[in-house]
């Protein structure tokens, strides 16, 4: 099979790698697509990947094999790669994640050898894999798992029926938490976004206000749009310099701030002014297992949909992956890219 092997210093190799062989308890999928995650671009950005990695752990795909003992899973079964309920043995013998299985302490630059879905297929673990629903597209079903991640942010929030939102970037994460939140219950959901081609996808989906803040005061005027009391809740998945503070200023008296995007470097705070607020600053990470079939069933209902972030120009062969990432480390007309496999 073929694969994007990080090399290190911004670099990846297409490389031919052995086929994967099921054993007892294991599957082998058939990767058809593999969004590029925006934890994937800045790996790449900051060089925190090893050299040798193997990314890409937002996908679709066929099982392809069995192993000795598999019996949920048969040959040609559509899935997603991961969000499967690990079972008792497993979380016993990872003793740092505990109840808390989407948390690891080994941080984002340990060693792995496992080969994700920047190559053709992946082995699996019986558990791991989550089927794919009648009514969900392959294409769709490779956006699950940040869908999934926007949906443990939702649900991990305070967010109530008629509450005002505001996402701060607009790229795959922000567009899929503005569509979770607005499903979640909220009266207006307001998107701030510099780059021109993702806030035109914010407007397709019909978000109440779009603010490019390159061109005025996104504080100033979110507080205008929500009554000058300012939000109920603002999501945080832009990860640029700056925007949590923004978001900690902007946000209504005793409201609440979710951070969603990881941030690589460091952030400026001023606290005074929000601890006289009082604003709730809660953070978000990974997913649970149920997040995974909550977005599923948003994505199969049509109340997040993925058109406006994934056209026939986001899909790519493998051999252009270099170039992807060059061009997500900064994008201007680039929403969501997807590896496409055969």
């Amino acid at each position: 099979m073929r694969a994007a092997v990080y090399q290190g210093t911004q670099q990846f190799t297409i490389e031919d790698m052995a086929d994967p062989t099921p054993g007892p308890g294991q599957v082998v999928i058939d990767v058809n697509y593999c969004a590029i995650c925006g934890t994937d671009v800045h790996h790449f950005l900051y060089d925190v990947a090893p050299p040798g990695t193997v990314m890409g752990h937002e996908y679709s795909g066929v099982v392809s094999a069995v192993g000795d003992g598999v019996t949920r899973w048969s040959v040609g079964d559509r899935v997603v790669g991961g969000g499967g309920e690990p079972p008792p043995e497993v979380r016993a013998a990872s003793p740092n994640r505990g109840e808390r299985y989407n948390y690891r302490l080994d941080g984002f630059s340990g060693p792995s050898s496992r080969v994700r879905a920047y190559a053709e297929k992946v082995l699996l673990e019986e558990w791991e894999p989550v089927p794919v629903p009648d009514g969900v597209t392959d294409e769709e079903a490779a956006m699950c798992e940040p869908c999934a991640v926007t949906v443990h942010a939702v649900r991990l929030s305070q967010l109530k029926l008629g509450d005002s939102v505001v996402v701060l970037g607009a790229g795959p994460i922000g567009l899929l938490c503005a569509q979770v939140a607005r499903a979640a219950g909220a009266s207006k959901v307001i998107v701030s976004e510099p780059a021109p081609a993702r806030a035109e996808a914010a407007r397709r989906l019909g978000m109440d206000a779009v603010i490019n803040p390159l061109e005025e005061d996104a504080e100033q005027r979110v507080v205008e749009l929500t009554d000058g009391n300012g939000p109920d809740v603002v999501f945080e998945c832009a990860a640029a310099k700056g925007t949590l503070d923004q978001a900690l200023n902007m946000v209504r008296r005793n409201g609440q701030v979710v951070l969603v995007a990881i941030v690589w470097e460091q952030t400026p705070v001023l606290p005074p002014d929000w601890m006289a607020r009082e604003i709730n600053l809660k953070t978000s990470f990974g997913t649970q297992p149920e997040d995974w079939r909550i977005a599923l069933d948003l994505i199969r209902s049509g109340k997040v949909t993925m058109e406006p972030l994934v056209s026939e120009a986001s899909f790519l062969p493998l051999d252009e992956i270099q170039g992807a990432f060059e061009a997500l480390c900064n994008p201007s007309n680039e929403v969501q890219m997807v590896v496409r496999h055969g």
